[in-house]
């Protein structure tokens, strides 16, 4: 009888801990999902969303076996793992669009520049710039109310460094918070809000909110699956990873999860909203796993404007 119970602890016990992007989750959880049915929870999968940032710190103190990351690891974090000892495989998903959303009754702001975005959110404007038509004189003389990403995400690192040049430089009057719904809920609830956040959940609430097209320079660009293929839509446009710790991957429960996810992920990127990559762009990441291939092809750094063909160049000559 012992020796059964034993048997029935030890299946509940493997379980695999994942944390970190809010932008990422819907892929992970939906990947999350169908592996514990496929394993008729023998293995249970924990996803949380403490942002990028919140899950690297967690994941370089080896307290989680994945990352869910929504930019590639910084040099800090780097460190912060290789102090403890937690090597890890760096794993391209997916791309994201950064989508910038207004109230659906705001009918001034069809295209936004770069420029107007930057001096929406740069550090001068923040108690300086407070109505719309300081933006620009053709939209309304209405108070502006912002929405945006929390600064332990990586959609934060991101949309600041593409928008005012560098990471983490930030207006800090606006409404922050790491989970997305609460933005979704926000820009949908006043006329006057202007947001930013990853495109799954733009899409997910198309009747709450809506894009408006970004204009880097060549025009205005709205978020698609066209307009990432193809590279137009910037700067806005990002690949998201996942970080596995490389000694975590040689439990079974998680190596198998980690095969399952680059199986299966064209198939449920494109389910929850994302813009996959190419079949072979997973298997590379499996065959950097089973060689260990360790680190990051970004030496620390984050980087704007990278596009779908030259990640793949990247990742490949990795």
């Amino acid at each position: 009888m012992l020796i059964g119970a034993a048997g029935v602890a030890g299946a509940a016990d493997a379980v695999v801990k994942i944390d970190g992007s809010s932008t990422v989750y819907p892929i992970t959880e939906a990947v999350a999902e169908d592996f514990q049915i496929a394993k008729k929870g023998k293995i249970r999968v924990t996803v949380g969303i403490s942002g990028t940032g919140g899950g690297f710190k967690k994941f370089c103190r080896g307290e989680i076996d994945i990352a869910n990351a929504s930019r590639p690891i910084l040099k800090k974090e780097m460190d912060d793992c290789k102090a403890a000892g937690v090597q890890y495989v760096e794993m391209p998903v997916a791309f994201d669009a950064l989508t910038v959303v207004v109230n659906p009754k705001n009918d001034w702001t069809k295209t936004i520049t770069v420029a107007e975005l930057k001096k929406i959110w740069e550090p001068t404007a923040q108690g300086k710039i407070m109505r719309w038509n300081q933006v620009n004189p053709a939209w309304p003389d209405e108070p502006m109310k912002l929405y945006g990403a929390g600064a332990d995400s990586g959609t934060f690192d991101y949309f600041t460094e593409a928008i005012v040049g560098k990471a983490k430089s930030s207006r800090g009057d606006f409404t922050a918070s790491e989970d997305d719904n609460v933005l979704v809920q926000g820009v949908a609830s006043d006329k006057n809000a202007l947001g930013f956040f990853g495109y799954a959940y733009y899409v997910e609430n198309q009747k709450k909110v809506k894009a408006a097209a970004v204009d880097g320079g060549k025009g205005g660009v709205l978020p698609s699956a066209k307009t990432v293929e193809d590279g137009s839509y910037q700067p806005l446009s990002r690949p998201i990873f996942i970080y596995v710790n490389v000694k975590a991957a040689e439990k079974p429960e998680v190596k198998e999860l980690v095969e399952f996810y680059m199986n299966n992920a064209v198939t449920l990127v494109k389910e929850v909203k994302f813009f996959p990559l190419p079949a072979q762009a997973y298997t590379t990441n499996l065959e950097h796993l089973s060689k260990k291939k360790i680190g990051t092809v970004f030496g620390g750094q984050s980087e704007v404007g990278l596009k779908i063909e030259e990640l793949l160049k990247r990742e490949a000559s990795f």
